[in-house]
């Protein structure tokens, strides 16, 4: 078995996956694309969504043996440019010695950071479907307990850090920003590429059917690895790939993520786990209406910060270092999120309004949430126990015109991140995903 082990490792060497922060059976791999305005201008505008479901952004990933942060061997961080190692965090000997230094990536590209869970007892175990988890605004992924509950089921699981947060952060003043959703959408296709690859390498070692997800190799232009964009003929990587879709997963505004995602690349997802998604502003659409006009002028001041509350409640319940059970690093995921500026701001409602029009997903939809929310200005202990983020009465509206098959689970004392709530909430919340999994997924 250690042979079989060591092979697979070779096989997989093209991605470059390195040990990860959350432990020995995780690893990651630094993904870098080309920014929208870059994409667009390649391609005469076929980068943008205007273009129709089948249209999608040009989309290539690059990989750096070193995410810029990753447990145990060689950290990336004094990259040229970049700010110190954050508060806490310190380099052994062995790895200020091994460190390389790199350059700066072009400015015309975004870091993303792919994080994989390969546990050491996957044997000659077959991987099923893979399913790629999206994290919400100003957050990472580090729920170790979502990823196992995939892959002792038989799924491959996979994690996205987008570009500006977590794994992937340059900064924290810019943390989060973006000014169109869709500048996303080639992280996302990258990721998807990477999974085919890294799936495509347990299947040619005999790990995995034929019939798993696989997608294009890799090219290399100008001696840097991309991912499959467009092809001469005018064929895409959606094309290429749409028989071998991925289970697609977003929490909170990453839910508003994929679920855009989904609609505008539909062959490249089978299935779409939405976890307190933000589909709609607090108040529903009359108070997204009146508020849409408000940030009109953030095409003229986009990076302006704007005057809202600053509360650490969400943070409060699932820290470790206040009243929750998980240890989440604050220099990935700050406990008063990053600063709302007026660009990031009208993009939440654009994609919010291209939600309320309708979208009519194909797919099966399973939609978890709170069954309470306390959006109130004082702590409370109450609030451990509730969604302190989002308006749950809005987003349960607006989850049931999704598409045509929609599973919607309310569940008592959930927090806003149902998976991280208190144990028996969140054993009640695995158990009712499982029970969608056997009906929608596979046979049990």
């Amino acid at each position: 078995m250690a042979e079989g082990r060591k092979g697979q490792g070779r096989a997989a060497d093209q991605l470059q996956w390195v040990p990860d922060i959350l432990g020995p059976d995780y690893q990651a791999a630094t993904l870098f694309v080309p920014t929208r305005e870059t994409a667009d201008a390649g391609s005469g505008g076929a980068g943008k969504r205007g273009a129709g479901k089948g249209g999608v952004a040009k989309a290539g990933w690059q990989q750096r043996a070193e995410p810029s942060h990753h447990f145990g061997t060689t950290v990336s961080y004094p990259e040229a440019g970049d700010s110190a190692p954050p508060h806490g965090r310190t380099k052994t000997v062995a790895q200020k010695r091994s460190t390389p230094q790199r350059p700066l990536p072009p400015a015309a590209l975004y870091r993303a950071t792919l994080v994989r869970h390969r546990p050491a007892t996957l044997g000659t175990a077959v991987p099923g479907p893979a399913v790629l988890f999206l994290h919400g605004w100003s957050d990472y992924f580090f729920n170790t307990e979502l990823a196992e509950f995939f892959t002792s089921r038989g799924y491959a699981f996979y994690a996205l850090d987008l570009h500006n947060h977590g794994r992937s952060l340059g900064s924290t003043e810019m943390g989060g920003y973006v000014g169109n959703l869709a500048d996303y959408d080639a992280e996302i296709l990258a990721a998807h590429s990477a999974i085919a690859q890294d799936q495509g390498a347990l299947t040619a070692l005999g790990l995995m059917p034929h019939a798993g997800i696989h997608g294009v190799s890799p090219q290399v232009r100008d001696g840097i690895t991309v991912g499959p964009s467009h092809s001469q003929n005018g064929s895409d990587h959606s094309q290429s790939s749409e028989n071998h879709p991925i289970i697609l997963m977003g929490h909170s505004t990453g839910g508003l993520i994929a679920t855009l995602w989904a609609h505008h690349h539909p062959g490249l997802v089978s299935h779409l786990i939405l976890n307190s998604p933000w589909l709609e502003i607090q108040g529903g659409a009359a108070i997204r209406r009146a508020a849409t006009p408000l940030v009109q002028w953030a095409d003229l001041r986009p990076l302006m910060r704007m005057r809202v509350p600053e509360r650490s409640f969400y943070w409060r319940g699932i820290s470790n270092q206040a009243y929750g059970e998980w240890p989440v690093d604050k220099t990935l995921r700050p406990p008063h999120a990053f600063p709302v500026r007026a660009g990031w701001m009208k993009a939440i409602l654009a994609a919010q309004q291209e939600v309320a029009t309708g979208l009519g997903l194909p797919m099966p939809i399973f939609v978890i949430l709170s069954s309470k929310s306390m959006l109130g200005p004082v702590w409370s202990d109450a609030m451990l126990h509730a969604d302190v983020v989002l308006d749950v009465r809005a987003l349960a509206l607006r989850t049931l015109s999704l598409g045509h098959s929609v599973t919607l689970e309310r569940l008592d004392g959930a927090l806003h991140e149902v998976f991280l709530s208190s144990k028996p909430v969140r054993t009640d919340g695995y158990a009712r995903l499982e029970r969608w999994l056997r009906g929608y997924v596979r046979q049990p």
